[in-house]
């Protein structure tokens, strides 16, 4: 294994585990929870991707339905689908879930893990100039990306465990699982679109996913603010 390949695979990765893992200032989540949904994350890249292969077998179709077809199906739903069907149960019964922002953290280190397995595959299986250009396209595209899905499921995950209204938690249920479907399937369409002009148009897509998450995360990392230091104060009164 070429060291200089394996460091631009895992050293963006690195970086999204420490920004995320800086984001939990008050209440912080056991180093080793966040490493068990990491692992959890690169096991289920492993089925991810037979299955992603499995479903390219049944592509029978062109042109744009065939973008349609390996964007929403085989990446979006898959991908997405597969990590809320195991990220949903194991997180809800996760013991140090007692707040917000920990959807979101447990929700970006399980991402981050199926991304680490998945960078290597991509860049593993390039020749070596080809490599270095897959890595840092997806170091600095595709990664974030999945940081940018993760935090949309976490964010209605938490909404989800939080909320008291069964209405309501069935709804935001639904969301957590199909909106990061549709959030992927809609970037890896405009990766694939063929044309000059998809570029600006992925440019504007990736800034506005950054602005809407970034507020999901800040929204979330105020409460935790507010909840730690109201608490404080309760124990002081006391």
């Amino acid at each position: 294994m070429k060291l200089d390949l394996f460091l631009l695979a895992i050293v963006p990765i690195l970086i999204g585990m420490f920004w995320i893992r800086s984001k939990d200032r008050y209440c912080r989540e056991p180093l080793i929870h966040l490493i068990k949904f990491f692992l959890i994350g690169a096991f289920l890249s492993v089925i991810i991707i037979l299955l992603e292969n499995l479903l390219m077998k049944f592509n029978v179709f062109e042109g744009y339905s065939e973008l349609i077809y390996v964007s929403f199906v085989v990446a979006g739903l898959v991908e997405e689908g597969v990590k809320a069907l195991i990220l949903i149960p194991a997180l809800i019964k996760e013991k140090h879930f007692t707040e917000k922002l920990d959807g979101i953290i447990y929700s970006v280190f399980l991402a981050l893990g199926f991304a680490t397995i998945e960078n290597m595959v991509y860049i593993f299986s390039e020749s070596r100039n080809l490599a270095l250009q897959v890595g840092i396209n997806r170091a600095v595209i595709s990664i974030p990306a999945h940081v940018m899905f993760a935090i949309t499921m976490g964010y209605y995950i938490s909404k989800y465990k939080f909320e008291g209204n069964k209405n309501k938690r069935r709804e935001y249920l639904f969301m957590a699982v199909l909106i990061p479907i549709l959030l992927h399937g809609v970037f890896d369409f405009i990766l694939m679109i063929e044309y000059r002009w998809a570029i600006i148009l992925l440019i504007v897509y990736v800034i506005i996913l950054w602005k809407i998450n970034l507020d999901k995360l800040e929204k979330y990392m105020n409460h935790s603010k507010k909840v730690f230091f109201g608490n404080l104060r309760k124990k002081k009164k006391k």
